[in-house]
């Protein structure tokens, strides 16, 4: 491989006012991003009915996001180091910003769906440039605080998106979902301006082959995940030929990754053990945060019979949780193995979705509420300590592209998550439908069935239809259990993973940069 050696960056040292702004203004980008991830949801079914879509249609206002934010991550290191981290991230907010102006003035579908992939590729540039520049701006001790204070916007993002979203759908307008951008964005973009410490610009070469490769499967993958459901998943042709795409064009990635001269990634960085098991890692928290967060809200809305919004405020305690244990993970780095953190975060959240599996038709909150502040210490337990140990060993120059590719493993193991549970809901709500309905002969029903006729006269079959309804609500809800019962044995089955976790030392070291 033709490289040379690069000089590590030199750490940028702020004062406490400008240290103060910057991270300020870097949370407000993270929140922008990870709010829109979620925000819109909740306004979908006004969105149809505005632009006269179909419920199949509409869908493209989420999957153009999410594909076109899965193509551009892996391009963010690149590019940081090509034209500077500064100048790419107060570009991308300001782009941010202006497609979700376009989204609130959009009068078509089509027009939607164009704003919506331009705030993707925007977005993606936001969480790994923000978490590469805590870690500059701090030194190493304080790292883990860093990390505390960016899990924060990362972890309750996605658990405020629906409860904002629904407010100011149902008390003013869906178009006021992406207008709430507007002033952050501008404020945040001031600030960045202003006070953002500059870095020294890498002359590096572009890996056309590589990047179309990888964005052809990340881009069929996130398709397929996205649509599998709605298609009924191997059942049609579209499905077969994106996951043959991301299997292909994945599988030559990787050959090209380990053989080309200049690579889009530098493969050395996957050598670093505790870096690679951070990845798989990562995945599987993004299974555990957006796969329960996708599970929950219609189980409260649609089974027991909360609001749109109430619904929203019952999701609030895991982020209360998460706050808490961030801030305490953030205090425990210095004193307490990283790896215990893990472990504890990840036994408290086979915990939660132990309780979580126990949920009955006839419940109160406090359930959900319990649960909830349960699962949300356990994910502030793995998020801060993980992210610290996932570049404890790297040098400095890795740090943009190291998390780019973090934040595109978690956003993976989010998508599979959600597509798996979501699948299996739809099979578990037909396995346990037959085994109910198996337990009631016909026999039976038509006896039940005369005697209300009998009694009743025609609110006869109005009862029998009920006996449907109820038998239908207790099969769906076992369907639900089920996925929690599975998430906890795969939260139980990544435990051991903390034994590949190597306990970082006070200096990092790694192999070094690599300049084009």
């Amino acid at each position: 491989m033709a490289t040379a050696v690069a000089p590590p960056l030199p750490p940028l040292r702020l004062g406490r006012f400008e240290h103060a702004i910057v991270t300020i203004a870097l949370m407000m980008a993270v929140l922008l991003q990870v709010l829109d991830t979620t925000i819109a949801n909740v306004a979908l079914p006004h969105m149809m009915a505005s632009m006269s879509a179909t419920q199949e249609t509409i869908n493209w206002v989420l999957t153009s996001y999410i594909v076109a934010a899965a193509i551009a991550i892996p391009i963010t290191g690149w590019l940081a180091d090509r034209v500077g981290r500064k100048r790419l991230f107060v570009w991308a907010v300001i782009a941010f910003t202006a497609a979700s102006v376009l989204c609130a003035a959009a009068q078509s579908l089509p027009e939607m769906v164009l704003f919506r992939a331009i705030q993707g590729v925007a977005g993606a540039f936001l969480l790994p440039i923000a978490q590469a520049v805590m870690f500059d701006i701090n030194p190493q001790e304080r790292h883990a605080k860093a990390m505390a204070i960016f899990g924060m916007g990362v972890m309750i993002g996605p658990i405020l998106g629906p409860i904002l979203g629904g407010w100011l759908t149902e008390s003013f307008n869906w178009r006021w979902v992406f207008l709430v951008n507007l002033p952050v964005g501008i404020i945040c973009a001031l600030m960045l301006i202003r006070f953002m410490p500059g870095t020294q610009v890498r002359k590096r070469r572009f890996d056309l082959l590589g990047f179309a490769l990888l964005a052809l499967a990340l881009g069929s993958l996130q398709m397929m995940l996205d649509r599998g459901q709605q298609l009924d998943w191997f059942d049609s042709w579209e499905i077969w030929l994106e996951a043959g795409l991301a299997l292909s064009c994945g599988w030559m990635f990787a050959v090209h990754l380990a053989t080309a001269r200049n690579p889009l990634f530098d493969p050395r960085m996957f050598t670093d053990r505790t870096f690679a098991v951070s990845l798989l890692f990562m995945a599987i928290t993004g299974v555990l945060l957006l796969a329960g967060l996708a599970l929950l809200p219609p189980l409260l809305q649609h089974l027991l019979g909360y609001s749109v919004l109430d619904s929203g405020f019952l999701t609030a305690p895991r982020g209360i949780g998460t706050l808490i244990s961030m801030m305490l993970a953030g205090r425990l780095a210095d004193r307490v193995d990283a790896r215990y953190l893990i472990f504890t975060g990840m036994a408290l959240m086979s915990l939660s979705l132990w309780q979580m599996s126990g949920f009955t038709l006839v419940m109160d909150s406090t359930p959900v509420i319990v649960s909830g502040i349960v699962q949300g210490l356990g994910l502030g337990l793995i998020f801060v300590p993980l992210q610290s140990l996932a570049f404890a060993s790297l040098p400095t120059q890795y740090r943009t592209t190291a998390a780019s590719l973090l934040n595109l493993s978690r956003n993976i193991g989010g998508s599979i998550g959600i597509s798996l549970v979501t699948a299996l809901l739809a099979r578990n709500l037909q396995v346990s439908h037959s085994d109910l309905t198996a337990a009631i002969s016909p026999y039976t029903l038509a006896q039940a069935g005369q005697w209300l006729g009998e009694r009743l006269g025609g609110a006869g079959d109005t009862a029998a239809a009920l006996l449907d309804l109820e038998i239908n609500r207790q099969a769906l809800m076992i369907a639900y259990l089920d996925d929690f019962h599975l998430m906890m044995l795969v939260t139980l089955a990544a435990l051991p993973l903390v034994l590949l976790l190597r306990r970082p030392s006070r200096s990092a070291s790694g192999p070094p940069a690599v300049a084009d």
